[in-house]
């Protein structure tokens, strides 16, 4: 859950997250991590064409910790950069803009496989936004979605090419994806 998540959860949600309970421990989203780099690497055939790109803000340090694991793999790096979808929301009035969750894409995506990256898939609104986005900058020769998390309760046809883990939730629970690890738990 980044921090614009956590400040702008259901008007009733106010206050801070409780974990109560750890779903993935730091170890298990580095395992994650690594199989996702095999699984991007292999569907296709290499990093030749690839572009991480990290969601704000949630999905920033994963697509440099998946970045990392590419380079290590496959031996050649990846660009990685990031993008703020916050303008092409359909709940725009309702979300905080944050300056700090910058936009940098670091080459062209014309004709580049884009695999946009965040910490968890709820609805499928952001990753809609984060299309449109994109495709500001660029027209990609594909895009595919990585995620550490996906919760379920989609609302638009959206669904991730990689996964770390399934995690069914309710709605009114919230998955806090940090450096310790996923933990599952609402706000308070």
């Amino acid at each position: 859950m980044g921090k614009r998540e956590r400040r702008s959860a259901e008007p009733r949600a106010e206050g801070a997250f409780k974990a109560r309970s750890r779903v993935m421990s730091a170890d298990d989203v580095d395992r994650a991590l690594r199989r996702m780099a095999h699984e991007i690497l292999e569907r296709n055939s290499g990093s030749d064409q690839l572009v991480l790109i990290g969601m704000q803000t949630g999905g920033v340090d994963l697509a440099n910790q998946l970045g990392e694991a590419i380079r290590e793999i496959e031996g050649a790096d990846v660009p990685v950069g990031t993008l703020d979808a916050t303008m092409h929301r359909d709940d725009f009035g309702i979300r905080p803009v944050m300056p700090e969750a910058a936009t940098d894409i670091p080459v062209d995506p014309t004709g580049k496989v884009i695999v946009l990256v965040d910490d968890v898939l709820y609805t499928g609104r952001t990753v809609r936004a984060a299309l449109d986005a994109i495709h500001s900058y660029g027209r990609p020769a594909a895009v595919q979605l990585a995620v550490m998390v996906d919760r379920g309760h989609r609302e638009l046809p959206i669904r991730p090419d990689y996964i770390g883990k399934n995690l069914p939730t309710r709605r009114d629970e919230m998955v806090d994806v940090h450096g310790d690890g996923v933990d599952l738990g609402e706000l308070t």
